[in-house]
């Protein structure tokens, strides 16, 4: 499901006012949006990636999660698939593939946001669930390669019905380089013309299953594996069309292809979250546990991001917090609005918000 299109512009070089932003859109963030839409609080969500889903989309989209409550297995796809569904009667705005780089408090104590593009964004409260921070791709330091990014070179998934009769390469030795490799090896419909699976060595930092289930597709013709190390690469009319691979036994050979897929890891940095202001404890964001607010009133962390103690890194975990930030959130906001806590099951103004999907 794709998510609402942002903005075309900012009037008159304005920021877009909303009652909330939350930063990061991965599966707390999106739960977050739930969690105050129920509580009639719009929102505006912001990631730094070009696409939702945070770390379950980015690093193993079909791998299996097993705790989420009532869902026995669901793949990091999926998941991120049902809490977009979940949130549509809400319709948060998304901004996508823009990092916010400064957050300040003005003088009515709104916070004000800047971001990529000359975007701002103005708003009454502010949850902070960027995860382990900003995830950038551990790049290629072939010099002169990084000229084919976005257009044949890529750090995350493209869409794959681009790469239809496509000599792929993936390059990588973990989870998700194999399960990329694997995926499209065994497309039956718009498949690649061929893919390539680029190791520095015969070994893998991936699930026993993936490394045997690409074995198997060796074997059957659908994907070849070479072991060895891009050193160089060739171009032809200004497009990428071969690259330089050394192997282990330092002989160069050339490995000609149309689309480069890198997935050699991403490096988590906090990035401008360090300079908000905001306390820290070993580069997490020191919170409560009753409300799951930061040192600045009005700015709250939920998932990944925060630390407290007791403090445990699960998926569930973020949904418990995004709940109570977001209770914590309305009173900020909407400070007269007093409504007691109502279930879902009998409250039928809550039925009507969740059933009024656009």
């Amino acid at each position: 499901m794709p998510p609402p299109q942002e903005p075309a512009s900012q009037s008159a070089g304005r920021p877009v006012e909303t009652d909330a932003v939350i930063i990061g859109a991965g599966p707390v963030g999106l739960f977050q949006v739930f969690q105050l839409g129920l509580l009639e609080i719009g929102a505006h969500v912001i990631d730094a990636l070009p696409r939702v889903g945070g770390q379950p989309a980015e690093l193993y989209p079909d791998k299996p999660i097993y705790d989420i409550p009532a869902i026995p297995r669901c793949s990091g796809r999926e998941l991120i698939e049902a809490l977009m569904r979940q949130i549509a009667p809400f319709a948060p705005v998304f901004h996508l593939g823009r990092q916010v780089h400064t957050l300040q408090r003005q003088s009515d104590g709104r916070w004000l946001l800047g971001a990529d593009g000359a975007l701002t964004l103005l708003a009454r409260v502010v949850v902070i669930a960027a995860g382990v921070g900003v995830f950038q791709p551990k790049r290629l330091k072939t010099p002169g390669i990084d000229a084919f990014e976005r257009r044949q070179l890529f750090y995350s998934m493209p869409e794959t019905a681009q790469l239809t009769g496509q000599r792929l390469l993936v390059a990588g030795g973990g989870d998700t380089a194999l399960d990329w490799a694997i995926h499209l090896a065994s497309q039956e419909q718009a498949r690649p013309a061929s893919v390539t699976l680029l190791h520095r060595r015969d070994g893998f930092a991936a699930a026993p299953a993936s490394v045997a289930r690409m074995h198997a597709l060796c074997a059957a013709g659908r994907l070849r594996f070479v072991i060895g190390q891009i050193s160089g690469f060739a171009q032809n009319a200004g497009r990428l069309s071969a690259v330089q691979i050394t192997g282990p036994d330092g002989q160069d050979q050339p490995l000609p292809l149309d689309t480069l897929l890198v997935f050699h890891g991403l490096s988590p940095r906090l990035g401008p979250i360090a300079d908000w202001q905001l306390a820290l404890e070993r580069k997490q964001l020191a919170v409560d546990t009753e409300k799951f607010q930061t040192s600045q009133p009005g700015v709250f962390a939920v998932g990944d991001i925060n630390t407290y103690p007791g403090k445990q890194k699960l998926i569930l975990c973020g949904f418990h917090e995004a709940t109570l930030a977001a209770h914590a959130a309305q009173a900020l906001i909407a400070p007269n609005r007093e409504r007691p806590l109502q279930y879902s099951t009998s409250d039928t103004r809550l039925q009507r918000l969740i059933d009024q999907a656009p």
